[in-house]
């Protein structure tokens, strides 16, 4: 009886024992998955943090915000639209429209050819990254826009818009290797469509880690879109301004760590390209 009991104590002492180097191993496990986070977060350039995409995505809301409410009531952050009003104005015969409509198009156009031009230019200069060359670009005009007065063209502040725009969805392109637009909301939706019956279906916590990122994109889209009509029918043009604001955070964060952290990096393309 007593041999019994001695063994069944052995016994409960090796269970104890298990359990503890179990969950000596479960905490090991959960020590290198958080390190594998990390590293795999230090494996991107600052261009590609998710922080940088979701100030973009406000801009873009604002800038689409502000084109909309005050500067002739267009969208100037993709073609779509205008691809299919020159189809209706051609269908139409109205030629001078079809016309007309070929200027903000070309914008765009000239915009992505640039936007693959200037990089191999600026990295021989090797002080500044080209995304972070783009944003303060995109500072100086967004300022300058500010200036335009209230009797000039709509095109004026329409053109830029749209060439600024156009550079920006060439040159930004991955957030931490999740592909994504930074100007407009369509893939955004259709891939939040998707992640989200991946996550229920299949409990695929990557799905649910894209679902929720893209549900942010769209968020702060529209908070920037929110924002700009705000700020449009209180100060006019002056309202885009606040882009201006958004994008030089952008560009103080993209600049320091191009002269910073990754000064010996800028040779290195990000990932998308």
């Amino acid at each position: 009886m007593k041999r019994k009991e001695k063994l069944l104590e052995e016994e409960k002492k090796l269970l104890n024992e298990e359990k503890q180097f179990i969950k000596k191993e479960e905490e090991i496990i959960k020590e290198g998955e958080k390190k594998l986070i990390k590293d795999e977060k230090e494996l991107f350039l600052e261009c590609e943090k998710k922080w940088v995409f979701l100030l973009l995505m406000m801009s873009g809301g604002f800038m689409g915000a502000f084109t909309y409410t005050i500067r002739g009531n267009v969208f100037c952050n993709a073609q779509t639209g205008n691809m299919v009003l020159m189809g209706i104005a051609l269908g139409d015969a109205n030629w001078l429209e079809a016309a007309y409509l070929l200027i903000p198009i070309s914008a765009y156009f000239i915009g992505a050819i640039i936007s693959e031009i200037l990089p191999k230019k600026i990295k021989k200069i090797n002080f500044l990254r080209w995304d972070t060359c783009l944003i303060g670009f995109e500072v100086l005009v967004l300022i300058a826009l500010g200036f335009v007065p209230e009797s000039a063209p709509f095109q004026i502040s329409q053109i830029a818009i749209n060439f600024i725009c156009s550079m920006q969805y060439n040159t930004f392109r991955q957030a931490e290797g999740v592909p994504m637009a930074t100007t407009f909301c369509t893939n955004h939706l259709r891939q939040t469509g998707v992640h989200l019956i991946k996550w229920v279906k299949k409990k695929d916590q990557k799905a649910k880690e894209r679902f929720l990122i893209h549900i942010f994109m769209l968020g702060m889209f529209i908070a920037g879109a929110a924002v700009g009509t705000v700020l449009s029918r209180l100060i006019l043009g002056k309202a885009i301004w606040g882009a201006a604001v958004i994008m030089m955070i952008i560009f103080i964060g993209l600049f320091r760590a191009d002269r910073t952290k990754e000064k010996g990096m800028l040779e290195r393309v990000p990932k998308g390209h």
